[in-house]
């Protein structure tokens, strides 16, 4: 075979591999708490659905988790989970990082515990043998009145402490930072508790969304 038709061949085998992988969809890991393991990641599917895009969304929330618990569990399961070869994470840990029973978690345990999880993660290779791309969540206030596991001190440590240390560890590890806190403040009927209701964890798909699109491209 001459070169010009194994160069030909070669571009061939390339094009289907393309057209193979855009047919195959996007690979979405969601990470976190019991924020993640709800309602959130079936609407974000249900998004990329209704504009024709094919999603393949993974929900690996954990309930009750903060960011000690999380990081155990990924290590053990960091195999498995790489195998999913996401093209995204979103990543939404810290509020149990904040009440003030045995789940208390310091400001810098917390930032050391979500700085190795974000470098886990920044191992993860896509199908194409890319860097998986990391979207970290600012965690959503604590409303006034919420009782035990959290106090008002709980409360404080979302603005002072928390996310500011998750707004510096995206500038530090490069990854895409998405205000899931502004989203409650602005809207705090979204909010029932610690949890948002059925209508907020919309919004919050809606946010992840928003943040994802630009990065996708055209379907």
């Amino acid at each position: 075979m001459g070169v010009g038709k194994k160069l030909l061949c070669l571009a061939a085998i390339l094009a289907l591999l393309l057209c193979s992988s855009q047919r195959s969809g996007v690979i979405i890991l969601c990470a976190g708490d019991s924020m993640t393991d709800s309602e959130y990641p079936r609407h974000l599917r249900r998004l990329f659905s209704q504009e024709g895009r094919p999603v393949r969304v993974l929900n690996y929330g954990r309930k009750g988790n903060n960011s000690g618990e999380y990081l155990r569990f990924l290590k053990e399961k960091k195999s498995a989970l790489a195998q999913t070869r996401p093209d995204f994470v979103l990543l939404q840990l810290g509020t149990n990082d904040v009440r003030v029973d045995g789940d208390f978690t310091s400001a810098e345990d917390f930032a050391g515990q979500m700085r190795a999880i974000v470098g886990i993660f920044h191992e993860f290779r896509n199908r194409r043998g890319g860097k998986t791309e990391i979207l970290l969540g600012l965690i959503p206030p604590i409303p006034e009145g919420v009782s035990s596991p959290f106090s008002p001190r709980s409360r404080e440590r979302v603005t002072q402490e928390i996310n500011p240390l998750l707004e510096n560890i995206a500038v530090e590890e490069a990854v895409v930072l998405v205000d899931n806190c502004s989203l409650f403040l602005t809207r705090p009927q979204l909010l029932s508790g610690i949890h948002p209701t059925s209508q907020g964890y919309k919004a919050m798909a809606q946010n992840w969304h928003d943040a994802l699109k630009p990065l996708l491209g055209k379907p």
